[in-house]
């Protein structure tokens, strides 16, 4: 009996060890070398994958992202985006009437796996590898490929021939190894939303005619050798259309690569107050001149606005590159197009630079998690734009709340009936509005109210330590809101389960005032805590927090000014709260800072 025990309780034990394994991720080293034709748009590359499989499974099968496949005709994007009811007009029709030297493609010609070749099937944009050997845990396969490539037409991140007459923008360019992580593989098919990616190291090699400036993720390893002059601005050396340079850059501890080319570009560079070197290709003309001119000076002010808010910036440098179809972020670099007034510059130019915090160091699953990704973007966007025109470096004047257009925004969709659950996948949305909004105007208003539920304090401080906890990884939705519980000290799953599982709304309304009591209601069906801010008969003011039973606690905070008081508790399941207050009442207001994204404003101000 007694052995029986023994082994009772060694199996319970293993069971408890196993039940919640440590978060590993895999990792991948890249050495590609590309040998590009300017004259057909195509590049020939070879690429040297070292996977670590830091996983505890024995993987048999690999995939690969072949993002290019997707400028064809009939291709899932090209279906997708003409059966959307709101399709993207960057997108709409235009890759169904590509021709074949105006399509893109990606062909794997030749691939093996530690020195033995192994099979695999291009299904679309998704290479399937069947291994001849597994990959065990904790070990590493290197694998080998041989490619062709084709650059499509410019349509949407990738392309040739921008509107704006750039010549190459190279995103989503090579075969990439896809994520394998504590959910499985992550092969999804590329229909033009967003991206996912394994840690790596970059060790890319770039040959191109000697007429084209080269702009990349990364450190630049050769620069006299390309004759690029990188210390003052514009090209040092021509040589004839023909003859080729060979660009070499390293880009360490990230989960892509990008690069441009066009024979136009003029490079500046600015040092910013931290340190890091930032550095803006465009190519300059009567509508680029003067804001790409003012654009360095601005980027550095919000550089050092954005590593006190939010985690300093972990590389060395970044790169603002004109081309693409709009904006789209990179690690250490991002596509913009350039031809915009000042202030429309900068807004693109300061979301992009934000994504290298949420994005490309907090490497959550955009795919999954797109709010975590371009919400928390678009809240830290409009606070640094505002703290931009504070300083007066950009029109405009400051407001008290950034996010108020996000608010109305969110609450103006809801009430459309078009609205979906944040948990969506972002590929499975039914419209592109819907997504737009989940991903980034809901996912800008979850980060406004998370400050209003713990108080402005606890909130920038908890940013910051989201930062330092999971930089570098792959934080996901449970990971963000416990990092936000512990520094506030409060209970936040049930904020997380009605805002991003469910497109329940908030409305809180003042019903009556006594003399003395306050008689509220919750209208709509999520719960939230309430504030109450009081004008009393001799003129004072009275800020009441009402807390949700649900937090198991309330913020601390303290207003200059206003008296700051914490009532008791509203229980969530009931409907109405009486509100005992300290003074004969002239008004009262539900939310007068706007913290929260009430879906009826109408009924939260009552006077006598």
């Amino acid at each position: 009996m007694k052995w029986q025990i023994i082994v009772l309780s060694f199996c319970i034990s293993a069971i408890g060890l196993n039940a919640q394994p440590e978060r590993w991720q895999q990792r991948a080293a890249y050495k590609m070398d590309i040998d590009f034709d300017v004259r057909k748009h195509q590049f020939k590359g070879k690429q040297e994958l070292k996977y670590y499989n830091n996983s505890p499974d024995t993987l048999d099968r690999v995939f690969y992202h072949l993002y290019f496949n997707a400028f064809q005709p009939n291709s899932m994007m090209d279906v997708r985006s003409r059966l959307l009811p709101d399709s993207d007009p960057r997108v709409a029709a235009r890759i169904s009437k590509l021709n074949a030297e105006e399509v893109g493609y990606l062909k794997v010609n030749s691939l093996t796996q530690d020195g033995q070749t192994v099979a695999f099937e291009e299904v679309e944009t998704i290479l399937e590898v069947q291994l001849n050997q597994p990959i065990l845990p904790h070990s590493t396969a290197t694998f080998i490929m041989e490619f062709d490539g084709q650059v499509p037409i410019q349509i949407r991140r990738s392309g040739r021939n921008s509107a704006e007459g750039i010549d190459y923008s190279m995103a989503q360019w090579y075969p990439k190894m896809c994520e394998y992580d504590y959910q499985g593989w992550h092969a999804n098919p590329y229909i033009a939303r967003e991206f996912y990616g394994v840690w790596g190291d970059f060790d890319v090699k770039i040959s191109i005619d000697k007429n084209y400036v080269v702009a990349a993720s990364g450190y630049i390893q050769n620069p006299e050798q390309v004759g690029y002059n990188y210390e003052e601005k514009g090209i040092t050396v021509r040589k004839p259309q023909g003859e080729k340079l060979t660009w070499h850059f390293i880009a360490p501890n990230v989960h892509d690569f990008m690069w441009a080319a066009d024979r136009d570009y003029v490079h500046t560079k600015y040092p910013a107050k931290d340190g890091t070197l930032l550095r803006f290709f465009y190519q300059e003309n009567e509508r680029t001149k003067e804001p790409w001119e003012a654009l360095p000076a601005i980027m550095s002010e919000a550089l050092e606005f954005l590593n006190a808010n939010y985690g300093k910036y972990p590389y060395k440098v970044y790169s603002f590159v004109q081309g693409g179809d709009g904006g789209m972020e990179y690690p250490m670099a991002t596509l913009i197009t350039g031809e915009r007034n000042l202030t429309s510059l900068v807004g693109v130019a300061v979301h992009e630079l934000v994504h290298s915090w949420y994005q490309m160091v907090l490497g959550s699953n955009e795919s999954l998690y797109a709010w975590m990704d371009e919400g928390f973007t678009t809240y830290a966007s409009a606070e640094t734009m505002n703290h931009l025109r504070a300083k007066g470096l950009i029109p405009g004047s400051p407001v008290a709340n950034p996010q108020a257009s996000n608010y109305d925004g969110y609450i103006r969709f809801a009430a459309s009936g078009y609205e979906e659950p944040l948990s969506i996948h972002s590929d499975h949305f039914n419209t592109n509005s819907a997504y737009g909004v989940a991903a980034y105007t809901k996912g800008g208003v979850l980060l406004g109210q998370l400050k209003y539920i713990m108080g402005e304090p606890a909130f920038k401080n908890a940013l910051l330590r989201y930062y330092d906890t999971w930089k570098f990884k792959h934080p996901n939705a449970n990971d963000f809101i416990r990092v936000m519980e512990k520094e506030s000290g409060l209970e936040l799953d049930w904020y997380k389960e009605y805002f991003v599982y469910t497109t329940h709304t908030i409305d809180y309304a003042i019903d009556s005032l006594g003399t003395d009591q306050i008689y509220l209601s919750r209208k709509g069906v999520m719960p939230m805590p309430v504030d109450v801010l009081v004008t009393y008969e001799n003129g004072s003011k009275e800020l009441f927090t009402i807390p949700l039973c649900l937090m198991r606690g309330t913020k601390k905070e303290v207003l200059q000014g206003i008296k700051f008081t914490a009532a008791p508790r509203w229980y969530w399941t009931n409907p109405t709260y009486k509100l005992k207050v300290n003074g004969k009442i002239v008004n009262a207001q539900i939310d007068p800072f706007r913290g929260m994204a009430d879906s009826n404003v109408n009924n939260n101000k009552v006077s006598k």
